[in-house]
């Protein structure tokens, strides 16, 4: 685990919030030179503590403003069958997040698709013909008074 003191913590605070932040902003929100502030950048890359830069898109306009949590029950408690289902996932575009999780359930899906229908078809047409899935709950956000991705 890379060590993080305070200056590092307010550099990855500040581009989660703002990934496109110039580093002449970033450097002076942190108290910094633009010189100190980009070697630190870099060492964090480096190190795998910053993965990536990512772009937010508006939900309504990409068709993924209707957002499920699933939970998945598996029939079978194997490796094949956690392996089937974690590649049938893999390739489901609805499926944004897919964790195993340890509780009553398996697998804990965040699926994203436009509406109720486009949902009922992913949950038929998908969830309903993946092999060992034995229960589907399917939790419907009515609203996210705090999301850090959006």
């Amino acid at each position: 685990m890379t060590k993080i003191d305070h200056i590092g913590a307010q550099i990855l605070q500040e581009l989660v919030r703002d990934g496109r932040i110039s580093n002449q902003v970033l450097a002076d929100k942190v108290g910094l030179s633009p010189s100190a502030c980009s070697r630190r950048v870099t060492e964090m890359e480096r190190a795998g503590l910053i993965k990536g830069y990512r772009a937010r898109l508006d939900p309504v306009q990409t068709g993924r403003a209707y957002v499920v949590y699933v939970a998945v029950g598996l029939a079978e408690h194997t490796k094949s069958a956690q392996h089937t289902f974690e590649r049938a996932m893999t390739t489901a575009p609805e499926v944004t997040e897919c964790h195993n999780v340890a509780g009553a359930f398996e697998y804990m899906l965040r699926v994203e698709v436009d509406d109720l229908p486009a949902y009922k078809a992913f949950h038929t047409n998908t969830l309903g013909t993946v092999p060992y899935v034995r229960s589907i709950t399917s939790y419907m956000v009515m609203g996210s008074p705090k999301d850090l991705r959006s």
